[in-house]
């Protein structure tokens, strides 16, 4: 039986830390910049830690086990 296959726009999304957490992208951060603060614009810059809610999603994407 094949290894199964890592879910490639996940694994663009996403970076698994040392001790295990995710690190994903904030929203909001691509086009209408002009509008939006720039105390807002340098923080939707920083990475943020998947939830535990939709952790069990990501690790099934990134094929991590449970």
């Amino acid at each position: 039986m094949p290894k199964m296959k890592t879910n490639s726009s996940a694994k663009k999304r996403f970076k698994v830390t040392g001790t295990g957490k995710v690190k994903r992208a904030k929203a909001f951060k691509n086009h209408i910049l002009t509008k939006k603060a720039t105390k807002r614009k340098r923080a939707l810059g920083n990475d943020a830690v998947v939830t535990d809610a939709d952790m069990s999603n990501v690790k099934f994407m990134l094929r991590l086990g449970k």
